[in-house]
């Protein structure tokens, strides 16, 4: 066959028909072949635009790989629009704005391709098109690999993308394509994207790798399904979900990622099935936003190469793991946000540096039958509102077993805490918690450790060879109302806590305070017989404190100079309108609810309740006690429970301040039928009725806030004035963690302070920052840590005991 020309095999039977013939351009070969003719490409450079629209076989000479090359000078170079064969070609573009190899209708076969181009894509497939691609090879630096749109579907097996100026292959317009045994690596944008409603991509024994986002996308309510895919060494996150997104991982492995592994959000939907996460530089698992969900099941998160905790959940994102392993990382769980849920079951966490489980900002985590082992801390209740329930669980070799403070509420039941190098339990901070059926065997410290004066609960614990004491109950100080509650608990130091043979049938538990040593028995609770009734002895009344007092508190906060400026204007106000009353002239009246604006963290609940110290010492206020509210304490479930809920706190704060916290959710911008506005109804007409008996103050995000004050009219006509609250800079940071050493008895190590202004001005401002928060947050950090460090030394000095160094900070998060 001479070079150059194509020679056509046909098909046909008829004896007038020629069974071959040889013709000098693939466009004259093609016009004159029907369907079901070979036709055969003689080596060379053919300068054509082919349009295969005939199910005909076009191949180059066997045993010459790539001596075949279809190059024009532009447009695009093979289109196929029928079912037609296409095999052994080199194919090369140069149009940017045109794909290589088009496939628009049929349902061709393309094989051993070669593709070498600058185009738009490598191979694009659209409409009804449903090829079969078996082992092509892409090689676009300037466009997407492979991209399947508009409905079009196909399979490929065994192609590789070795380079993309864009994504590897991507997915959009309801396209359904299915990828077995495929490679796709060095795209400079995603490896495997699907894109929009309808778009599904199937990928069963795929590696993605060096690509320069993330290895896997799916976006805007797109979804995907990956089996025994491999994705590695990424630029860019491990996989990310967005908008309504739904991916399924199954015996899948990610790794060497050194962004999160995988991130998701607005919604989107992740199930992992024995699926592995090693090696990963931020989280493991990275869930935002409610309604975004994780269910992993037979799932392994391990080796953390950053400071970060293996799986994140906040904003209201709900996470499930079930008999999954987390081991070797910074931080386990990580839950945080009102919302926010981690259910665990039959899950190991181990050899984890800081906290195995982490609850905080109103957050909720449900472990059942865990095991926890090798952790600094095995689970941190952090704040009020946080809570949840650990019941079956076993921690095994922590410094501390459960820590609860802050006002935290978690149940803890049939719990067995082993070897701890401090408490098993400790709660301090005005946290609280359920302790059912608990055991602590092996403390280095205290088994149980409940300061502060904390009613938690204590039911049929038992404590073995504690050294310091099975039970501390360190009494919470004047004023102190009662601590923890403690019913039929044991210790082998004692013969437990529970009623005697004399002890009447129905025993009323009364709290507990005091301290138990290592030769004390735990106190047991006084017993009264139900006829009896005790009549306590009355307290002399805390004295008040005069406002000048309260004024010199408000100055000793960190920064807040204009909040400062604004209260005391304010108090100058009722003070003076005061003093004018009693010489016998008119006073202005000043209203007294406020509005206050700003991010978490910035001080308004202490501002809050100081003012209604303040409005008390000037005889505005009967008492000037704080109620902290939110949503959640005054929207019922049904018509009518509203109004008595925020009733029932207007109640509470009768005399003082009612403090209503994010205070915009009462008002959702889509609130349809919300009872949201039957609290904030009911608010407005008992603010009015009573006038006089409580102030109200309402808190929020500053837009969120206009917004809320904006749609109700009602409502912004009773508020005085609005005070903003900044966020702190970086030296008021420090002096919040500096003034918190100082309560705590520790002290700055050289070095400690300016190393704290450079983490506090490096510190991301995202979500998860709290301003005030964010600093107390990192002195206990840093005491964390510094006892991490000290644990291990065999006689500290009382320096060892008190400084915290540079090395004490934690990671940036």
């Amino acid at each position: 066959m001479a070079q150059g020309m194509v020679q056509v095999t046909h098909t046909g039977t008829s004896r007038w028909r020629r069974r071959t013939g040889e013709y000098a351009s693939l466009a004259a070969a093609l016009e004159a072949a029907g369907d079901g003719d070979v036709l055969t490409v003689a080596p060379g450079t053919y300068r054509e635009n082919l349009v295969l629209d005939r199910a005909v076989t076009l191949r180059g000479p066997e045993g010459a790989p790539g001596s075949v090359r279809l190059a024009p000078a532009d447009g695009v170079p093979l289109t196929v629009r029928a079912s037609a064969v296409v095999q052994d070609l080199h194919v090369e573009g140069q149009d940017s704005a045109a794909p290589a190899v088009l496939v628009e209708e049929g349902v061709p076969e393309l094989l051993d391709l070669r593709i070498v181009t600058r185009s738009a894509a490598g191979i694009e497939v659209r409409g009804g098109a449903r090829p079969t691609v078996r082992r092509c090879t892409v090689d676009n630096p300037a466009g997407v690999g492979i991209a399947v749109v508009d409905g079009g579907s196909g399979v490929f097996e065994e192609c590789e993308v070795v380079a993309a100026g864009q994504a590897a292959v991507a997915v959009r317009g309801g396209a359904h394509p299915r990828l077995e045994r495929c490679r796709v690596h060095h795209a400079s944008g995603v490896g495997l994207s699907a894109a929009g409603e309808n778009s599904s991509l199937e990928a069963v024994g795929c590696e993605v790798y060096e690509v320069r986002g993330s290895g896997v996308q799916v976006t805007g309510r797109a979804s995907a399904y990956l089996t025994d895919c491999e994705v590695h060494r990424t630029g860019g996150d491990g996989v990310t979900l967005d908008t309504d997104a739904v991916l399924t991982l199954a015996d899948c492995r990610i790794h060497d990622v050194p962004e999160n592994a995988v991130d998701l959000r607005s919604r989107s939907v992740l199930t992992l099935t024995r699926t592995t996460v090693q090696r990963f530089g931020r989280n493991g698992l990275s869930v935002w936003d409610p309604g975004t969900r994780v269910d992993a099941n037979q799932c392994e998160i391990s080796d953390s190469t950053g400071d970060y905790p293996a799986v994140w959940i906040s904003d209201g994102a709900t996470a499930v793991l079930d008999a999954c392993r987390v081991h070797d990382v910074p931080d386990a769980l990580f839950v945080l946000d009102r919302g926010s849920r981690v259910d665990v079951v039959d899950s190991d966490l181990s050899q984890v540096r800081n906290t195995a489980v982490s609850v905080s900002d109103g957050a909720t985590a449900q472990l059942d039958d865990c095991r926890i082992r090798e952790a600094a801390t095995g689970a941190w209740f952090r704040d009020h509102g946080s809570g949840g329930t650990l019941s079956g669980c076993t921690v095994d070799e922590v410094q501390t077993g459960v820590i609860v403070t802050k006002g935290a509420d978690p149940t803890i039941e049939r719990c067995t805490v082993t070897s701890p190098a401090e408490a098993g339990f400790y709660v301090s901070a005005e946290g609280r918690g359920s302790f059912l059926h608990c055991r602590v065997t092996g403390s280095g410290g205290y088994g149980f450790h409940v300061i502060d004066g904390c009613r938690a609960t204590l039911r049929k614990c038992r404590t073995e060879r504690c050294a310091r004491g099975g039970y501390e109950f360190a009494d919470g100080g004047p004023g102190d109302t009662g601590g923890p509650l403690v019913e039929d608990c044991a210790s082998d130091e004692s013969a437990g806590i529970g009623p005697g043979p004399s002890v009447p049938r129905d025993p009323v538990a009364q709290p507990v305070t005091g301290t138990v040593g290592l030769l004390s028995t735990v106190p047991s609770p006084r017993v009264t017989e139900p006829a009896v009734t005790a009549v306590p002895a009355a307290e002399p009344e805390k004295p008040a404190r005069t406002s000048a007092d309260v004024l010199g508190e408000l100055d000793a906060l960190v920064g807040l100079d204009s909040v400062k400026r604004e209260v005391r204007a304010l108090t100058d106000m009722i003070e003076v309108g005061r003093r004018r009353r009693e010489a016998g002239l008119k006073a202005a009246s000043v209203r007294r609810h406020l509005v206050f604006t700003g991010s978490p963290g910035t001080g308004k609940t202490t501002v809050a309740r100081l003012y209604g110290e303040i409005l008390a010492s000037l005889g505005v206020l009967e008492k000037g006690h704080l109620v902290e509210v939110s949503r959640v304490d005054l929207v019922g479930e049904h018509i009518g429970s509203t109004a008595i809920r925020t009733q029932e706190a207007f109640d509470r704060a009768r005399g003082g301040v009612l403090f209503i916290d994010e205070a915009y959710a009462l008002s959702p911008e889509d609130a349809g039928r919300d009872f949201g506005k039957e609290a904030i109804d009911t608010l407005v007409k008992l603010m009015e009725d009573h006038r006089e008996a409580v102030v109200v103050i309402v808190a929020g995000y500053t837009a969120e806030m206009e917004r809320f004050l904006s749609v109700n009219p009602g409502v912004a006509s009773r508020f005085s004035r609005t005070i903003t609250f900044g966020d702190y800079g970086s030296e008021e940071m420090l002096r919040i963690v500096e003034q918190q050493a100082e309560e705590q008895e520790y002290r700055l190590g050289p070095g400690a302070p300016d190393a704290l202004l450079k983490y506090f001005t490096a510190i991301p401002k995202g979500p998860a920052f709290g301003n005030g928060r964010t600093a107390r947050q990192t002195f206990e950090a840093m005491v964390e840590r510094h006892a991490g460090r000290v644990a291990q030394l065999p006689e500290p000095s009382t320096d060892d005991l008190t400084l915290l160094y540079p090395e004490d900070l934690p990671e940036l998060p």
